[in-house]
C-alpha cells in the first residue's frame, strides 16, 4: 500500500493533512532519507518526525478499564478512547472494543482492529472463560453455586437457559463468577435472579490472558504468544 494511504489509514490524519506531513519532509526512513506518498516501504522501517509509526494494523491490545469509562466510540462523557493515543481512534479499521464492559464495571477488556480475530474471541463457538470479581449489596443466600451451575437459570426476557456458570464463594457478599458466554448484562441479571443487587463488578480474566499487574487505566500491546495463551 502506498505511504500516503497507509497513514492516512492509521489516523495520522486526511489523505490531505498526511500528504502536507510528506511535502514538509516529516516522513523519512530510519536513516533519514525523505519518503514521498507514492512510495511503498515496510511499516518497521517508516519514520514521522524522527519516531516510529504506530502499531500496524492488526494491533491487538488490553485495557485495564476503570469504573466510569465507557466502551464506545459515539456515546458521551469519558469513552475508552481518552486512554488510548487519540489517532486509534480515527484508524480504518478502527481499534474497536472486544465485547463490552459497562461503565460502572472495571477490568481487563481486549481491543483490536483485527475484524477476524475480534469474531473468533466472541463467537459462541470459542466458549472462552470470563471470570468476574463482585461484591453484593446483601448477603449470598447459600444456593448460587447450584443455580448458577445448573444449566436451567432463565433471565428476564430470554428465550434459551443460561449455560452453566462457576460459582466460587469468597466472602459474605463476595464471589467470583465464571462465564463461557457473553449476554448483555449477564452478572447482574445472574445475581438479580437469585434477589441480590451486584455493586462491583471487575472482569479478571478471558480465556488464558488476565491482567497480571497492569494498573488501573492503563494498557499493552499483545503478542503472538499473548494470543496463544488466550485461546491455551
Amino acid at each position: 500500500m502506498k505511504l500516503l494511504r497507509y497513514l492516512a489509514n492509521l489516523g495520522y490524519g486526511s489523505r490531505r493533512e498526511v500528504l502536507a506531513m510528506f511535502a514538509d519532509g516529516r516522513v523519512t526512513d530510519v536513516d533519514g532519507e525523505l519518503l514521498y506518498g507514492d512510495d511503498v516501504r515496510a511499516h518497521h522501517t517508516v519514520r514521522l518526525d524522527g519516531a516510529p509509526l504506530d502499531p500496524a494494523p492488526g494491533v491487538f491490545l488490553m485495557m485495564n478499564k476503570p469504573v466510569g469509562v465507557t466502551c464506545s466510540a459515539k456515546d458521551q462523557g469519558k469513552l475508552v478512547y481518552t486512554l488510548l493515543p487519540p489517532r486509534f481512534k480515527l484508524r480504518s479499521p478502527i481499534v474497536s472494543t472486544v465485547g463490552r464492559l459497562d461503565r460502572d464495571s472495571s477490568g481487563l477488556l481486549l481491543l483490536t482492529d483485527d475484524g477476524t480475530l475480534l469474531h473468533k474471541i466472541i463467537s459462541p463457538k470459542s466458549k472462552l472463560p470470563k471470570v468476574y470479581r463482585v461484591t453484593l449489596a446483601r448477603d449470598l443466600r447459600g444456593d448460587e453455586g447450584e443455580v448458577f451451575s445448573s444449566g436451567r437459570l432463565m433471565l428476564d426476557s430470554e428465550e434459551t437457559p443460561l449455560l452453566p456458570a462457576e460459582f466460587e464463594r469468597l466472602g459474605d457478599r463476595e464471589a467470583r463468577v465464571t462465564l463461557h458466554e457473553g449476554r448483555y448484562h449477564q452478572v447482574r441479571r445472574m445475581f438479580a435472579a437469585v434477589d441480590n443487587h451486584v455493586v462491583t463488578l471487575h472482569r479478571e480474566r478471558i480465556g488464558g490472558l488476565a491482567l497480571n499487574g497492569l494498573p488501573e487505566g492503563e494498557w499493552r500491546l499483545l503478542d503472538d504468544n499473548d494470543r496463544q495463551q488466550l485461546f491455551g
